[in-house]
């Protein structure tokens, strides 16, 4: 299930002890919390923190009811620091845990987008002086790649289970 703007706003304010159920939140807070959390997420993104979330063009054009757009992966980093953000100005003093917390996903995703994910070599790059023909592939380029998500990679030749 795809988070919506308007969950993770939700849980940012129930993170603040400001649930709708107890507290009153006014349309007009719930947009701010949202215009915060684009910013946020926009600030992210000029830093290399790629994350699939889905930036309106323009702050008027930020709609609650949205899909986010976000990997399940990211909605805790994100929610977590949304709470940060909008805690100083409810007035609140966020618990060192979820502080914490907040940095612990945050450092998660930097982690996530410094490691990119490994990927194939394209057919027609040459392999280089480094492979000779004794390594087991006698071709001068890289095979093409594989699409079989059940091929296993082993000594730079792919094996399909049988």
């Amino acid at each position: 299930m795809a988070w919506t703007k308007a969950q993770i706003v939700e849980q940012a304010f129930d993170g603040l002890a400001l649930a709708g159920y107890e507290f009153d939140i006014t349309p007009e807070e719930k947009a701010l919390a949202l215009r915060r959390m684009d910013a946020m997420v926009s600030q992210w993104e000029s830093r290399g923190i790629r994350l699939g979330y889905l930036l309106p063009s323009s702050p008027e054009l930020s709609d609650l009811n949205s899909d986010s757009g976000l990997p399940d992966r990211a909605v805790e980093a994100v929610e977590l620091n949304l709470q940060v953000r909008l805690a100083a100005s409810k007035g609140k003093n966020l618990p060192p845990q979820t502080l914490a917390l907040a940095k612990a996903a945050y450092d998660d995703l930097l982690t996530c987008a410094a490691f990119p994910q490994e990927q194939q070599f394209k057919n027609g790059l040459p392999v280089g002086a480094g492979n000779s023909p004794h390594y087991g592939y006698r071709g001068i380029f890289f095979p093409e790649p594989s699409s079989d998500p059940l091929a296993i990679a082993q000594g730079g030749d792919l094996i399909f289970p049988g």
